[in-house]
């Protein structure tokens, strides 16, 4: 029966949030997205096993071990592009200011207006900090993704196999089997400094204030 409830819920997040589409006029120079007025999360949940977040007040359980502010970034491999493995403690940006963005799917009108914030609304910072994606899409669906949307300064990372990076860090619903919508920012020392799980997964994580976060880290250091 858990199954079968499991499987009505994933079913049901993705066409609920894919159904509505995105339409294209706007954004920023070279991309043609156009933004909505999407309600933007107060707060935040906890991460990891036991915790619950909504899908239009629905509650949805969070597996793994949970992260917070002032844990270290934890060793787990996440898929590039190209298939090959790349631990997230250290991607190319590892040594430096890094925004982790965290959707359940690209195919999604959030988790495609979140994944343009991060790209187009990050007011330069892409030149000083770099700024990721992950989600459960696979490589090929993220790659194809990015050339579409016109977004080259976002490094996209698949958590596909096996779903090892959301039940690392607690941001993994197991039901659906889909990643939580989340975003941090990381230090120059691989400590979160700034962890937002929005406690409702149809809400935009606030991506200026993670911005702003992010920014007075470069600056500090």
């Amino acid at each position: 029966m858990r199954t079968s409830y499991s499987g009505f819920i994933g079913t049901a997040l993705c066409l609920s949030l894919g159904l509505a589409g995105c339409q294209a006029t706007g954004g920023s120079p070279g991309s043609t997205f156009s933004y909505k007025n999407m309600p933007v999360a107060d707060g935040s949940i906890v991460a990891g096993e036991g915790n619950k977040v909504l899908f239009k007040g629905d509650p949805l359980v969070l597996a793994g071990r949970g992260v917070k502010i002032g844990d270290m970034l934890r060793d787990v491999k996440v898929a590039q592009n190209d298939l090959s493995l790349v631990n997230i403690a250290q991607t190319k940006g590892a040594g430096k200011v890094r925004v982790i963005s965290v959707v359940p799917s690209l195919d999604t009108p959030v988790c495609e207006q979140q994944t343009h914030l991060l790209s187009e609304r990050n007011k330069g910072l892409d030149k000083m900090v770099e700024l990721i994606t992950i989600s459960v899409d696979t490589p090929f669906a993220q790659k194809r993704f990015a050339e579409e949307a016109k977004i080259s300064n976002v490094t996209f990372l698949s958590d596909y196999r096996g779903a090892e990076f959301g039940k690392t860090y607690g941001l993994f619903l197991e039901g659906p089997h889909i990643l939580t919508r989340a975003v941090m920012v990381i230090d120059k020392m691989n400590t979160i400094r700034y962890l937002q799980l929005t406690p409702e997964l149809t809400q935009l994580p606030d991506m200026e204030e993670a911005f702003r976060f992010a920014r007075r880290l470069v600056t500090e250091s």
